[in-house]
């Protein structure tokens, strides 16, 4: 299979733990791609199996195609945890690289670096990483763009893009920070929220699509 495919197989399987419904925008905002070309990779990739799809529908993945996304998801989650863990790289720095990692892993590799790494539950950006969560997934993340004002949540998970993580990382917000979410804009559906240290920071509708809270404890 083609890098152009598994990286297609491994947004969807994102995107499904993220939206209650995966499109042909969504998935071309993540890609970085045309509509156009978005399309025509969904019609190869359900030629072949992998996927659930016609221009009117939801994208899911079927059994195949869950079972591949799985194995790719896994390996670069884990190279994410060794690159940031064990070289000390910054979350918003390692996604392209781990992807690269991954098209030259073999199962033996995987292995052992998920034994060295001693088994991760979860890669830096909060995704569970497959086999390795004691049963946890992401299916009960909340989308932050859909809390409601006056909650307090604790940002659990980040979509995998570079351009978001940089802005994510410069917005001074991180993982398993806590949060209140103040109120949402009527004019451009920004979410305003609040740190615990009292810092406002104004989030676009975009991004806030591309971050997942649970209820603060």
């Amino acid at each position: 299979m083609s890098p152009s495919k598994e990286n297609y197989l491994k947004s969807i399987f994102e995107l499904q733990h993220s939206f209650q419904k995966v499109t042909n925008k969504r998935l071309a905002e993540m890609m970085h791609v045309s509509a156009p070309s978005v399309t025509e990779m969904l019609l190869t990739l359900k030629k072949a199996g992998y996927l659930k799809y016609n221009p009117y529908t939801a994208i899911s993945l079927t059994s195949k195609g869950r079972t591949t996304a799985e194995a790719l998801v896994k390996k670069h989650r884990l190279w994410e945890v060794f690159l940031v863990d064990k070289l000390h790289y910054q979350i918003n720095e390692v996604d392209q690289i781990a992807g690269d990692l991954e098209h030259f892993t073999d199962q033996k590799l995987v292995n052992s670096l998920n034994e060295f790494l001693a088994y991760p539950q979860k890669c830096p950006h909060g995704g569970v990483i497959p086999d390795n969560g004691q049963g946890e997934t992401d299916d009960d993340d909340l989308v932050l763009s859909l809390v409601a004002p006056q909650t307090k949540v604790q940002i659990v998970r980040v979509i995998d893009d570079r351009e978001f993580l940089d802005y994510f990382t410069m917005s001074g917000l991180k993982i398993n920070q806590i949060i209140t979410v103040l109120q949402h804009s009527q004019f451009d559906d920004s979410v305003l929220i609040q740190t615990s240290t009292g810092k406002e920071v104004s989030v676009s509708r975009k991004s806030a699509d591309f971050i997942f809270v649970e209820p603060a404890k």
